[in-house]
């Protein structure tokens, strides 16, 4: 990867690192935590899918501990929660696109580094996926709420997917990677600003839908366990 490509995936992994770490200590100031709890949601937030990945793929150290950068940034993103209540309405405009931009980018890196390493092609793609949402999900247990990607109120695992399914797929018909990393970091990241704008999310259980099919079903095997009976 030429040097220009690699240094601006690097300064926009470190602002995903940044902000995550920044949410991490906004949900550590929500709970009332002291010092310690935000530091360590900031480095669980920002760090955890990163680390999952390198500890499942077992190809050494994960990133996190080797290069100094990130543990850095994260405990500034949690000093600057715990400092500085950063909500508003810059923050309110800045972070749908930055939130979007670090999905498609660690979903994207997440890919390239899970086949660097030589798993296959659907490995990569879930291990692309825990890198971009790992941290929060762990983050969002720790505190007892269910991770947001199970919410259905927002796209997270879909661009994630779709971002690491075409880095395999430029894997697999042999184009460069940084174009590669490239498309699949702008389709990520416009997929998830684009639900934020527009309101897009996957149906949820007890919408209507379910409910449906599953009364429908029930009508239909009613007669039969009345006649076995």
């Amino acid at each position: 990867m030429p040097h220009e490509v690699s240094l601006m995936f690097h300064i926009v992994d470190l602002t995903g690192v940044l902000l995550n770490a920044i949410i991490g200590g906004l949900v550590a100031r929500e709970h009332r935590f002291d010092i310690v709890g935000f530091v360590l949601l900031a480095i669980v937030s920002a760090l955890g899918g990163g680390m999952l990945r390198d500890v499942l793929l077992q190809a050494g150290r994960p990133l996190a501990l080797t290069d100094p950068q990130y543990l850095l940034v994260a405990l500034a993103g949690a000093v600057i929660a715990y400092v500085v209540n950063v909500q508003g309405r810059v923050w309110n405009v800045l972070f749908p696109i930055a939130d979007a931009l670090a999905l498609g980018t660690w979903a994207a890196t997440g890919a390239t580094r899970s086949l660097q390493v030589g798993v296959g092609w659907l490995p990569a793609m879930l291990l692309g996926l825990a890198t971009a949402v790992g941290g929060g999900s762990i983050r969002d247990v720790a505190v007892g709420r269910v991770p947001a990607i199970f919410g259905g109120n927002k796209l997270y695992a879909i661009p994630a997917m779709l971002s690491a399914g075409i880095v395999v797929a430029a894997h697999g018909l042999g184009l460069s990677s940084q174009n590669g990393l490239i498309a699949a970091t702008v389709v990520g990241a416009g997929l998830a600003l684009g639900a934020h704008v527009f309101g897009w999310s996957v149906p949820v259980h007890g919408d209507g839908t379910m409910s449906v099919v599953k009364e429908r079903l029930g009508q239909r095997a009613r007669p039969g366990w009345r006649h076995r009976r």
